[in-house]
């Protein structure tokens, strides 16, 4: 009878315990690693205008600190920026000390200005036709379908039913000074709409003297005084450097 001279052995296994062990916990490290997953793309945060109960107003957007002021809007120039005389009252303490403005109703209705005690009389901005060939193209953009396309009153949307805004060529408004034309178009009057968030400061004064030369157009033998001061004030007064660029500026129907 044959028998066999070797043994049968166990085979050896495929993966070393060791490197079972080694496998296990390379995934428990990664399933501790997404878990433990915190960067900006994951923070918790809140919507704009949503509520936040951390906060005793239950706002998630914070106000800014008192007396903020973003770099380069500090806007000391209150002849430049509000077209105000620079001891006359604003939106602030000294608002009580400012003159207070005379009006009166108009034939059509509208309530105007007759009185102009804080408006600065000439325009800050040296006049030239740059400036007017700006003011010209921002008139046709914002003014001219309430005013027209000469000041009168009779644009596009007033010829449509809108009430007629005043024009710009009776006495009241060619002896106003310019700090008001600017003041209207910045704060709005009557049915007009403000305009301080949509034309920058400059680009304000551009329609302020573009206006002056509407006025001027219609009425040339009248306005002469007016035109020489204009001149002059180019020597007399200038421009903040970052003005048209610094400023973050609907279509109007009344002026005061």
């Amino acid at each position: 009878m044959l028998t066999s001279n070797f043994k049968v052995q166990n085979p050896k296994p495929l993966i070393s315990n060791r490197a079972i062990f080694c496998l296990l916990l390379l995934a428990a490290y990664s399933l501790l690693s997404l878990g433990c997953r915190y960067d900006m793309q994951d923070q918790p945060r809140y919507k704009a205008f949503k509520k936040n109960d951390f906060f005793a107003d239950n706002k998630a957007m914070r106000e800014l600190p008192e007396g903020t002021v973003a770099r380069g809007y500090l806007r000391e120039n209150k002849a430049f920026y509000q077209g105000k005389k620079e001891n006359a009252g604003s939106n602030n303490a000294t608002a009580a000390t400012a003159a207070v403005a005379a009006t009166t109703t108009d034939a059509s209705g509208n309530t105007v200005v007759t009185s102009f005690p804080d408006a600065i009389e000439k325009n800050p901005v040296p006049v030239t036709q740059e400036l007017l060939d700006r003011g010209e193209q921002r008139y046709k953009v914002f003014c001219i379908v309430c005013h027209g396309p000469v000041g009168s009153g009779d644009g596009m949307v007033v010829r449509r039913g809108y009430p007629k805004p005043p024009t710009y060529h009776d006495d009241r408004l060619r002896g106003a000074p310019d700090g008001h034309f600017f003041d209207v178009i910045t704060n709005g009057w009557g049915k007009m709409n403000s305009y301080g968030s949509q034309i920058p400061a400059a680009d304000r004064w551009a329609i302020v003297a573009y206006i002056r030369a509407l006025q001027i157009s219609q009425n040339p033998n009248g306005n002469v005084q007016m035109t020489q001061n204009n001149a002059g004030n180019a020597v007399n007064q200038t421009t903040p450097s970052n003005s048209a660029t610094t400023q973050n500026q609907n279509t109007g129907g009344q002026n005061r």
